[in-house]
C-alpha cells in the first residue's frame, strides 16, 4: 500500500513563487511508486487546494483558472488520523479526499518557513518533513541565530538590530550604525531570504534609503559590516542532531558586478526555462574555488552548526570568506532552500530522489522518537468539578 504523502507548497510569503517552483521540481522526482503524492497550494490568501494540476509548473501561468479546477480543502484529525476534506461540503456523499500519512513542506519565507507552518503539523499529529518548529524558528531570524551561533563560539558578523518603531529616531539608528561598523554595511529583513530586501549601504543616505525599504518587507532589520572582499560560498547538510553529513561546497557567480545577487540572479537566470528549475539555473562553480583547508573548514562547521540549532531533514548554510583576511564567517541557514538544494548533492553520487527519500524516513524516525515521549499527565483533577472556585488552584 502507497503511503500518501501530502506536499504543501506556496503560502502568505514574498517567495511564494519560489516554492512553487522547488515543490513542483521535487514532486516530479519523487518516488510514485512508493508515495500517492497529494498536492496542496497555500495560495497568498493562506487557502488550501488540491488537484492534479498543481504538479505542472505551466497550470501556474494563470492561478485563478487554476484554482478553479482544484478543490479547496482543508486538514483534520478525526479518528486518530489525519485526513484532508473539502472545505465546501457537500451534502450527498463523502467529503474525504484522502487520508495522509505524512507531509512534506516545501516553503519558503515568513508564516511558512518560520515555524508557523510546522507548528500547525505538529499541533495535528502530523509526521512532516524538514525541520521543527524551533530550528525552523532560529533559521529564519537571522539576529537570533547570530546570538545562538556567536554564543556557541561559531564565527558570526556583529549587526545592529533595529524595529520598525525605530523609524522614528532614524538618525539615532544610523549615528549607531556608523560608530559600531563605519560603511559600507549590509541592510537585511532578519526574517527574509533570496536576497529580498536586502542591499548595500555605502553613506548616510544609502543607509537611511536600505532601512525605510527592509522596513517594506520586515518589521525587523539588521545591520551588518559589509566584507569588502567577499567570497561566498554555500554548502547543504542532510540529517538530523544524531547523524548529519556536508555535501560539496559552491560558489556562487555573479551575472554583473552588483554587489549582491538579487532575486532575478537566483530564480530566473534569464534563460526561458529558469522558472522550473529554480536555483539550479544561478552560475556557480561546483566544486568552490577554494583551497582544501578552507573547504574542509566549511564543512565541518556547516555540520557542527546544523547539528546545534537542532535541524533536520536539508539544509544550505551559507558562508561568507573575507579575501583580506581569510576569516570565514557563518552569513545564513536555509531550514527549506531553494530546490532543496539537490544540486549540491549530485557530485557526491546522490540523486534528487535519493535525498528526498532520506528526508521522508528522517521525518518518520523524528516522529517515531517522539511517540516514546509521554506528553500528557493523568490526574482526577477535573473530577473534582466546582471545587476548585472561579479562581482555581491560586492561593
Amino acid at each position: 500500500m502507497k503511503i500518501n504523502m501530502a506536499v504543501l507548497f506556496g503560502g502568505r510569503s514574498v517567495e511564494h513563487e519560489v516554492s512553487v517552483i522547488s515543490a513542483v521540481q521535487a514532486m516530479a522526482s519523487m518516488n510514485k511508486e512508493k508515495y500517492n503524492i497529494i498536492p496542496v497550494y497555500m495560495t497568498k490568501k493562506s487557502e488550501f487546494y488540491t488537484g492534479e494540476k498543481l504538479t505542472d509548473i505551466n497550470s501556474f501561468k494563470d492561478i485563478p483558472a487554476l484554482l478553479a479546477e482544484c478543490t479547496e480543502c482543508v486538514f483534520v484529525r478525526s479518528e486518530g488520523k489525519v485526513q484532508l476534506i473539502r472545505q465546501k461540503t457537500k451534502m450527498f456523499g463523502s467529503n474525504l479526499i484522502s487520508d495522509i500519512d505524512i507531509a512534506f513542506p516545501i516553503v519558503h519565507g515568513t508564516n511558512v518557513e518560520d515555524g508557523a507552518l510546522q507548528g500547525y503539523l505538529q499541533t495535528l499529529d502530523l509526521p512532516y518533513v524538514g525541520c521543527d518548529v524551533i530550528a525552523s524558528a532560529v533559521g529564519m531570524d537571522k539576529f537570533v541565530m547570530k546570538i545562538l551561533l556567536k554564543d556557541a563560539g561559531f564565527p558570526v558578523l556583529d549587526c545592529c538590530r533595529f524595529s520598525s518603531f525605530d523609524l522614528d529616531r532614524v538618525e539615532e539608528c544610523v549615528a549607531e550604525v556608523e560608530k559600531k561598523f563605519g560603511y559600507p554595511v549590509i541592510v537585511k529583513p532578519i526574517n527574509l531570504g533570496s536576497s529580498v530586501g536586502i542591499s548595500k549601504a555605502k553613506d548616510h543616505d544609502g543607509l537611511v534609503k536600505s532601512m525605510e525599504e527592509a522596513f517594506e518587507f520586515a518589521d525587523r532589520i539588521l545591520v551588518e559590516p559589509a566584507v569588502v572582499q567577499l567570497k561566498e560560498i554555500n554548502c547543504s547538510v542532510v540529517g538530523d542532531s544524531e547523524e548529519a553529513e556536508a555535501s560539496v561546497c559552491e560558489e556562487p557567480v555573479q551575472a554583473s558586478d552588483d554587489d549582491i545577487l538579487s532575486y532575478e540572479q537566483k530564480y530566473v537566470g534569464g534563460g526561458k526555462s529558469g522558472g522550473s528549475k529554480g536555483m539550479a539555473t544561478l552560475k556557480r562553480k561546483i566544486p568552490a574555488d577554494i583551497t582544501k583547508e578552507q573547504d574542509e573548514f566549511i564543512r565541518k562547521t556547516a555540520v557542527e552548526a546544523f547539528k546545534y540549532l537542532g535541524c533536520n531533514g536539508v539544509t544550505r548554510i551559507d558562508f561568507m570568506i573575507d579575501m583580506a583576511t581569510d576569516k570565514v564567517y557563518i552569513n545564513e541557514i536555509n531550514t527549506i532552500p531553494g530546490s532543496l538544494a539537490f544540486y549540491l548533492w549530485e557530485p557526491k553520487g546522490v540523486k534528487y530522489p535519493q535525498l528526498l527519500e532520506r528526508m521522508i524516513q528522517l521525518a518518520l524516525k523524528r516522529h517515531r522518537q517522539s511517540q516514546k515521549i509521554n506528553y500528557t499527565f493523568d490526574t482526577n483533577i477535573l473530577s473534582m468539578g466546582g471545587s476548585f472556585g472561579a479562581k482555581g488552584s491560586k492561593r
